[in-house]
């Protein structure tokens, strides 16, 4: 897999490529589907981000409002209240990079500014277009998400994605978004609205290189792994750590997940097989 530099803010970046990267996910949050409430103190998150390091995570995504479906949305000060002191707190530690998950174009400009690297929208910049405009000026890594929540979505689920991100990556170069800022995420989940779909997308997710931007996966946990393992959210680790894999085959760069250890360790074997592979065979 040929190896892509990410620009991200501050001086830092990350080389994409050669080596699967995990995203370790911080929900700061009391009603996130699996882990809600579990790291709410800036002191839980802060151990739970550096459990994460520990175990191999390069990225700690840090989300102030939960994105499962139903959950209530919280006022910008709220989401502020919740990620600015972590975020602020781990770049202190210098231990990691920071990406804060959020679609707020204010919560992202003051997040940069504490310290994160990295904004990881899930409206794919189709909400507030502002965060583009927030990633041009800072230099940020941008992860544009993938969704199909509030619009009628293609019959085809690749035919949708590229429809969608395709607008998106419109709306980022318009606000002066270099390439190399951006990361691409398919959006396991977000509106993907039968197991079916999700299974459809994982096994077509090559097909998504087309665009031509480094991807990322999350499918962490997610309804989709339980109807087919049978499993609750928090026994999921396995079922993620099997699509991490396939989804690493198919050209996915970036791993975005609750389970780090797992996962780390199933990409690193199949990080190791890729790297003994004969080109033809």
């Amino acid at each position: 897999m040929m190896t892509r530099r990410w620009q991200l803010a501050h001086g830092r970046h990350l080389d994409l490529g050669g080596k699967a990267v995990v995203v370790g996910i911080l929900n700061v949050t009391p009603d996130s589907f699996s882990d809600g409430g579990l790291f709410a103190s800036r002191e839980q998150a802060v151990a739970q981000a550096r459990r994460m390091v520990a175990e191999g995570a390069e990225v700690i995504d840090v989300g102030g409002e939960s994105t499962r479906p139903g959950a209530s949305p919280v006022t910008v000060e709220e989401e502020q209240a919740r990620v600015l002191p972590v975020v602020e707190a781990l770049a202190g530690l210098g231990e990691a990079l920071i990406s804060v998950d959020t679609y707020r174009e204010d919560t992202a400009r003051l997040a940069v500014a504490a310290g994160a690297h990295i904004v990881n929208d899930v409206w794919g910049l189709q909400r507030e277009q502002g965060i583009a405009r927030v990633a041009a000026e800072t230099g940020a890594g941008l992860v544009i998400m993938h969704t199909g929540r509030d619009r009628q979505k293609l019959p085809d689920v690749i035919d949708d994605q590229l429809f969608f991100l395709r607008k998106s990556l419109e709306i980022a170069h318009a606000s002066g978004v270099a390439d190399a800022q951006i990361v691409l995420d398919a959006g396991f989940g977000f509106a993907k609205e039968t197991a079916q779909e999700n299974l459809d997308l994982m096994a077509r997710f090559s097909e998504l290189a087309e665009l031509g931007y480094p991807l990322m996966a999350g499918t962490s946990r997610k309804r989709f792994i339980g109807n087919v393992t049978g499993r609750d959210a928090m026994d999921r680790a396995a079922g993620t750590a099997a699509t991490s894999v396939i989804l690493r085959l198919k050209g996915a760069h970036l791993f975005r997940v609750h389970d780090v250890a797992i996962n780390v360790d199933a990409l690193a074997v199949t990080d190791a097989m890729l790297a003994r592979e004969i080109p033809g065979s």
